[in-house]
Order: C-alpha cells, then sequence, then structure tokens
C-alpha cells in the first residue's frame, strides 16, 4: 500500500513518525522526571530548576538549529534531534545517587535541544513537501501535524505515569531509550538526504530574518505563548493543588486531557478559520482570545463558583489557544522561503521558545507576588499586544518572496 503513495506523501509519513514517537517520549519523560523526584523527596522549587535548560536551551536551538538545517539538511537535524533524545535518556539510567540536579539540568537541557531540532525540522519539512503554492493543503498538513503532536505529548503524559506505576523509573527509561533508538535507526535509513538544504551557501548572519512577515508574526508569537504559560506552566497547577485541594493525579490527569483536547482542536483549525487564512483572521482570534483570562479573572475576583470558573475557562481558553497555535503555524510555513526554508521556520520558533520562558519565569514570580489573578491579567494584556502586532501583517498570505524588504 505505502508503494502506491507519492514521495512527497511517503516522506511526510516518515516525518511524521519521527514526530510522533519523538513526542510520546518528550511527554512521558516530563512526567516521568515530575512524579519520580517528588517521589524521593526533591522540593517543588527542585524540580522546576530541572526544566530551566530544556526551556532556555530551546531559544538557542531554534536560532541555530534553522542554519544548521539549511546547511546541512532537515534529514540530518531531525536525526541529530532523534539522537541527542536517545542519549538524554540514556544518562538517567544512571544508578539514583548520581541523579544530582545538575546532573538531570543536563540531561533535560539535551532533551530540550533535541526536542526543537525535531520539531524545527517537521514543521520546515511540510514545505517542501506540498506541492507549489496549494495553501489549502498546506495548511491542513501544518494543523495535522502540529494537532497530532499535541495531543500524543498529552497521551506521553499518561504514559509516563503508567510507566513509572508498572516499570519502576530506570524500566521505564530503559523502555524509551531502546523504543525510540529503533525510530531513530529506522529514520536514518528512510528519510530523504538533503531534505531542505539550501541550494546556496547561507551565511551565519542570515540566521535573522529579513521578512517582515516573518519578524512580525515571531513577535505576536512571543506574547502569544508568554500569554499561556504566565498562568499555566506554574500558577495553575499550585493553584488547583493548593485552593481545591486535587492530588498530583487529578491534576496531572486534567492537564494531560487539556493538552490531548488542545491537540484535536489544532488539528481542525483551518475548518474553523478557512483554508488560507491572513492578517484579519490572526488578529480576530488573538482579540477573542484575549477575552477568556480577562473575563476568568473578573469571575475569581467575585468568589463566585472559582472551580467552575477555572474549568470551563480553561476548556475555553484552550480550545481558541489551539486555533491561534496552529493559525500561527501555518503562517511561518506559508511565509517561509522554500530555499532555506528552515532558517525562517527556526528563527520563528526562536521566538516561541523565548514566549514560553518568558512566561514560565514570570508565572512563578507574579503568582507568588499577587496571585493567579494577576497572571490572568498580564495574559489578556500579552494576547492583546499579540493581536496588535498582527495588524501589522500583509493584507493576505503572501509568500515572503513578495512582502520582504
Amino acid at each position: 500500500m505505502l508503494a502506491t503513495l507519492s514521495p512527497e506523501v511517503r516522506q511526510y509519513l516518515v516525518v511524521t513518525a519521527n514526530y510522533w514517537a519523538f513526542t510520546l517520549t518528550d511527554g512521558a519523560l516530563r512526567m516521568l522526571v515530575v512524579l519520580y523526584f517528588h517521589q524521593i523527596g526533591y522540593s517543588p522549587l527542585q524540580i522546576a530548576l530541572l526544566f530551566v535548560f530544556y526551556e532556555a536551551f530551546g531559544v538557542v536551538t531554534n536560532l541555530l538549529g534553522g542554519w544548521l538545517g539549511a546547511l546541512i539538511g532537515l534529514n540530518r537535524t531531525m536525526n541529530i534531534g532523534l539522537g541527542l533524545q536517545v542519549a538524554a535518556l540514556a544518562m538517567l539510567l544512571v544508578p539514583e545517587s548520581r541523579l544530582s540536579v545538575p546532573w538531570v539540568m543536563f540531561a533535560q537541557a539535551l532533551s530540550g535541544i533535541a526536542k526543537d531540532l525535531n520539531k524545527m525540522s517537521a514543521k520546515s519539512a511540510i514545505k517542501l513537501l506540498v506541492p507549489g503554492q496549494d495553501s489549502g493543503r498546506l495548511y491542513h498538513w501544518v494543523a495535522l501535524l502540529t494537532g497530532s503532536k499535541n495531543a500524543l505529548k498529552g497521551v506521553g503524559f499518561f504514559l509516563g505515569g503508567l510507566l513509572l506505576a508498572t516499570w519502576g523509573f530506570r524500566g521505564s527509561i530503559f523502555a524509551m531509550a531502546a523504543g525510540l533508538a529503533l525510530v531513530w535507526l529506522g529514520s536514518l535509513m528512510l528519510l530523504k538526504r538533503d531534505l531542505g538544504r539550501a541550494r546556496g551557501k547561507r551565511k551565519f548572519r542570515d540566521i535573522f530574518s529579513k521578512s517582515r512577515a516573518i519578524n512580525l508574526l515571531a513577535a505576536a508569537r512571543v506574547f502569544l505563548f508568554a500569554a499561556r504559560d504566565v498562568w499555566f506552566v506554574i500558577a495553575l497547577p499550585v493553584f488547583l493543588s493548593s485552593q481545591f485541594g486535587w492530588d498530583h493525579w487529578q491534576v496531572g490527569g486534567f492537564l494531560a486531557l487539556w493538552v490531548i483536547g488542545y491537540g484535536i482542536v489544532q488539528s481542525q483549525a483551518p475548518r474553523l478559520t478557512g483554508s488560507a487564512p491572513g492578517r484579519r483572521s490572526a488578529f480576530v482570534w488573538a482579540a477573542g482570545l484575549g477575552t477568556v483570562p480577562a473575563a476568568i479573572a473578573l469571575l475569581l475576583g467575585t468568589d463566585l463558583a472559582p472551580q467552575a470558573t477555572i474549568i470551563v475557562g480553561l476548556l475555553l481558553f484552550g480550545g481558541l489557544f489551539a486555533v491561534n497555535s496552529g493559525l500561527h503555524s501555518y503562517l511561518i510555513v506559508h511565509f517561509a522561503r522554500e530555499d532555506g526554508v528552515s532558517m525562517d521556520v527556526g528563527f520563528y520558533y526562536m521566538a516561541n521558545a523565548a514566549g514560553r520562558l518568558a512566561g514560565t519565569l514570570l508565572s512563578g514570580w507574579v503568582f507568588q507576588a499577587s496571585g493567579l489573578e494577576a497572571c490572568l491579567w498580564i495574559s489578556a494584556v500579552f494576547l492583546l499586544v499579540s493581536a496588535l502586532i498582527a495588524l501589522g501583517l500583509p493584507e493576505d498570505n503572501r509568500s515572503p518572496q513578495v512582502v520582504a524588504k
């Protein structure tokens, strides 16, 4: 059956399978680390520190990874990412006495680098596998890849908890490392050589985009993801636990279901925004999303059914955020240059990582100083800024070869 498919579709399936396998281990590893190190007595602050390098290295990796992809090909950057994840998992197989905070932080740094190399490679590859300027088909493929990735990340959260309960920490890590190593070997054999390699020599200074559309979209992305993480990453789980008395299984299970639902909605984004969205859609959807955290903050201030307010508000926020994220993911792939696409995509996801990092740091600081309502108001302001930045995008979704200055 696979032999009857076009070469482009077969390559898309290889890229997607790689991305799915990586995402499962990424979600499972995060849950394993949180639950296991909590179990052996690490404090919440120590556990949070384990993930600082994971987020911080994403900024550098996306920026340099795009240039590297244009230089050596996306097949190689994807395979490097898979290999680094196997190495990161293998680092956690050492005896428990050696699982110090610095050691695990370094393993998580490798995992963060691997994740962003894999994501940048997968998103960039789609641009090259969709023939011509078929915007509708491109949007559909991007939405399917991105949505399925987020749904599988939620499945990974469940998988991590299940593996820890049945096989223990080291057994779980070994199983994931072995499984991903097999995927890596398959990718080395099946993924097209020189996929996405730029025809001309790319200078290092070219990592910074010269396209006005991509620069604006990157700026909007910073505020979009900072708006999510400023209340979702630290403030929300702590609030659910401390104010509602939820245990860590309830919190983790609810957030895992949220991520799965988020991914499902994201895969359907083309049906909600139209097949070729542009500036107007980016503004309207971001502005609409901004009303949700503001409404939650107002309702929490009245102390009327706070638990229902959080649950319903979070579900609504997740659905709207999924559409925003899917729309942005399509626009960056569409705007990116075909020759050296990974450089534009890498630059854009550098902005994505910067937004996540800023949101994560603000989430802990603002929640500790002023509570969840303050985090929600900051989220609303960030989303308004993101919407206003989107007004500067081109009137239609022309490629950057047309709109670049």
